[in-house]
Parts: C-alpha cells; sequence; structure tokens
C-alpha cells in the first residue's frame, strides 16, 4: 500500500491507544513527548505507561476497549491489544468516524503507519528524520539509524539560512586533545551547525580546514607568555557574536572546565543573556598521557590525580610517587616546579615524563626524574604544547619500558646504557 509521508501537529489534541503492553508504551512516550493529550484504553498498563498514568503525562480508562465512544474527540488511534480481532475493531470503528488509526499487529491495514523517526538537537532546533521502508520496520530503523548518523557526524551543513527566531547562541566545545577523530559528536554537530568559530591555537587544524568558507574563524590563540586576545576581549567577541544572531562555537583545545577559563566565558554569555553550551571534551591532562602509554591511575601504582598549571606555585601536593601529578603548561617553570616538589617531600629519583604535541605525528616523550628532567627537556628543546607527568605511573609508558628492555639486553651482553 503506498503511503504518504506528513509531520502531524499533534500537540493538544487528543490521541487515543488501545491495549496497555510494551508496544503502546513507547509509542505514548514520543506521543506525550509531542505534546499529544493521551488516553489509553486497557485493563493493565505496562510499567512505562504505569508511569507516564502516575505522573499525569496520560490518562487512563481501566478496560477493553468497548466500541466507538472510545474514539470520540480523538484526532489519531493506535491500537496494539495483541488480540487480532480487537485490533481490526478498532480499525474499522476509527475508519467509520475517518480518524486515522495506526495497527501495530497489522501495519499494511491501517490507514496510518508510524515511519522509524530520529533527532538530531541543534541551537537552532531539532532536526528531525523519519524512514518509511515500504512496511519493513527493520529496515526502517537500519536507514534511520544511518542517516541520524550522517547528519550527526557534522558532515552536513546545519546552519540556519534565516533569521533566527530565538536569536543567537554559544557554545563552549571542547576539542580534544589534537586528533580530529576525538573530537566529540555533539561537538561536530554543533560546528555544522555554527556561523562562527572562536578558536585557540591547538584545536584540530583538520576541523577548522574542514569548515565551509561561509564559516567565520576568528583566532584568539594563546602562547606561553604572550597572549594578543585578552579573556575580557574573547568573552566580548563571543557575546557580541551571539547578540549579531549568529550561532558562534568556542573552540578550545581539551576541555573548556580543565583549566580553559569555561567557566567565565560561561557566565560572561549568562550574564549577558544570551544562551550557552557547554560540551565537554577529551582533557588532554588525562589523554595526552595515556597517547604516551601513561596511565594517570594503575592499580597497585596511583590510586589518584592532581591537574594543576605550571605557571603558578605548586601548592603542597601529596608527596608520594604513588600520587600522580599533571602539569599543563608546565614546561616555561619546569626547573623551578621539580625542585618545589622535591622541597615537598617527593625524591628527587621520582619520574617524570614529558608528551610534546600529543595525539599529532610529531608526537615525542622525554622521560627522566626530578632530579633531572629540567636538563634533559633543555637538551632536546622541549618546548610548549606539552604536558608533564609526575610519578610511578611514568614508568608505564611506552618509551620508558623500551628503555628498560634495552637496559635489560645490553646487560646481559656486558654493555651499558648511556
Amino acid at each position: 500500500m503506498s503511503t504518504t509521508l506528513l509531520a502531524l501537529a499533534l500537540s493538544g489534541r487528543r490521541v487515543v491507544l488501545v491495549g496497555g503492553g510494551a508496544v503502546s508504551a513507547r509509542r505514548a512516550a514520543d506521543l506525550v513527548a509531542d505534546g499529544a493529550v493521551v488516553t489509553v484504553v486497557a485493563p493493565q498498563l505496562d510499567h512505562a505507561l504505569a508511569r507516564l498514568v502516575a505522573d499525569g503525562r496520560a490518562g487512563w480508562v481501566a478496560r477493553g476497549y468497548a466500541g466507538p465512544a472510545d474514539l470520540e474527540g480523538a484526532w489519531l488511534v493506535h491500537t496494539a491489544t495483541g488480540d487480532p480481532q480487537v485490533d481490526e475493531a478498532v480499525a474499522s470503528d476509527a475508519e467509520s468516524a475517518r480518524i486515522f488509526c495506526v495497527r501495530a499487529g497489522a501495519a499494511s491495514e491501517g490507514t496510518a503507519q508510524v515511519p522509524a523517526r530520529g533527532e538530531i538537537p541543534t541551537p537552532d532546533g531539532p532536526v528531525r528524520v523519519a524512514v518509511h521502508a515500504g512496511g519493513d520496520p527493520r529496515r526502517a530503523v537500519a536507514v534511520r539509524n544511518a542517516v541520524v548518523e550522517h547528519l550527526g557526524a557534522g558532515v552536513v551543513d546545519l546552519r540556519v539560512h534565516r533569521p533566527r527566531a530565538r536569536g543567537g547562541w554559544v557554545a563552549l566545545v571542547g576539542a580534544g586533545p589534537g586528533d580530529d577523530g576525538l573530537l566529540t559528536r555533539r561537538a561536530a554537530t554543533l560546528l555544522a551547525s555554527a556561523d562562527v568559530v572562536v578558536a585557540d591555537r591547538l584545536v584540530p587544524q583538520g576541523v577548522l580546514a574542514a569548515l565551509p568558507e561561509s564559516v567565520e574563524v576568528i583566532d584568539v590563540g594563546k602562547v606561553s607568555g604572550h597572549h594578543p586576545v585578552p579573556q575580557e576581549q574573547i568573552n566580548r567577541i563571543i557575546v557580541e557574536q551571539a547578540r549579531a544572531g549568529r550561532g558562534v562555537v568556542r573552540l578550545k583545545g581539551g576541555d573548556p572546565y580543565v583549566l580553559g577559563r569555561g567557566g567565565e566565558e560561561r557566565l560572561a554569555c549568562e550574564a549577558a543573556g544570551v544562551r550557552v553550551e557547554v560540551v565537554p571534551g577529551i582533557t588532554s591532562a588525562v589523554s595526552v598521557p595515556a597517547a604516551a602509554g601513561i596511565p594517570v591511575t594503575h592499580r597497585g601504582v596511583a590510586r589518584g590525580f592532581t591537574v594543576v598549571t605550571g605557571h603558578e606555585e605548586v601548592p603542597a601536593l601529596p608527596g608520594g610517587t604513588d600520587h600522580t601529578l599533571v602539569l599543563l603548561m608546565g614546561v616555561a617553570g619546569l626547573r623551578e616546579t621539580a625542585a618545589l616538589l622535591v622541597r615537598h617531600g617527593r625524591p628527587a629519583h621520582c619520574p617524570v615524563g614529558i608528551v610534546e604535541r600529543g595525539w599529532t605525528p610529531d608526537q615525542r616523550v622525554t622521560l627522566g626524574t626530578l632530579g633531572d628532567i629540567a636538563d634533559r627537556a633543555e637538551a632536546v628543546g622541549v618546548a610548549s604544547p606539552a604536558v608533564v607527568v609526575v610519578g610511578d605511573v611514568v614508568r608505564l609508558a611506552h618509551a620508558w619500558r623500551a628503555a628498560d628492555g634495552l637496559a635489560a639486553q645490553l646487560a646481559m651482553s656486558g654493555g651499558a646504557v648511556a
């Protein structure tokens, strides 16, 4: 049977569901979310349906189907009793009353069919898709999933091409540690919806290169000791762009809330009355050490970790080597930090690893101890961006284990390791 796909405005309109099982429960949840006034006719209810009724979001006629009177005032009827004779009676009564009817157990015999639906939330409103596959629900679901995946991946332009009814918006998006593939799906969807991207220096460059030419990219990147765009000005930029009716993604390396001043930017947006959303990113504090094989915690080695910035005096932290310390922006003051940690109780032989440009083809790892890491870093020219890890977990690094293996081989052959 050929069908015509339509989007129905059921908000505030009565919909009758006959049958109280799991199928009716799934349909009721969707209809309630769409704003329909749902009434269920059934002697007993599925747990999910019972919750909807208990919460006052659906009505319940606690008996079996009693005839056409049960359908009065309905704009749509859905029957899923499991009894073909009852479902046929409901469909017949709905036909006589010129009410469209969905027959869940025999879709082709109803006057309406429910497609497989999916939704991609964007700041400009949800994008909804519906797939009808000739009465094959499994095929429809498979296609629906593929379409939603494609749209949510950020490869489709979701920008509005008319003035925004709700005005501009800001999304503070964590871009992860530098690899394009570590961007979250929500981040990709927002980038596909943005008119303006305000970007830090450490965001994945491939992500920016893939943006359409119509998207304005504003570079506010900072390097150690040089902040060409002060934070207050960044706050003004994102607020002004949103107030001009644009969708703004503030794209930040790592996670916006891990030493990224995301909280300041969110508060600035809220104070200006601008809609703002925060999207977590994979923080470099954890992911960059992982790229080098260093877990910040490991059973029997380290039970906790602390993340601090190397630009400020390191406070009194747990002094044992079994508590991992992660330093962000710690290269410039590395020598002073190492000496301070030793004075606070960590032994000079405590392992230290420095991971530069994590998750990029240029990643480099420098290993040492608190006693010699500053000299080693200086000798090879370690530079930001880099993450410094202090603690016993550094011995789990790929390079450390490789060095141990080489030392063992040379020891067996009477050699030595430099």
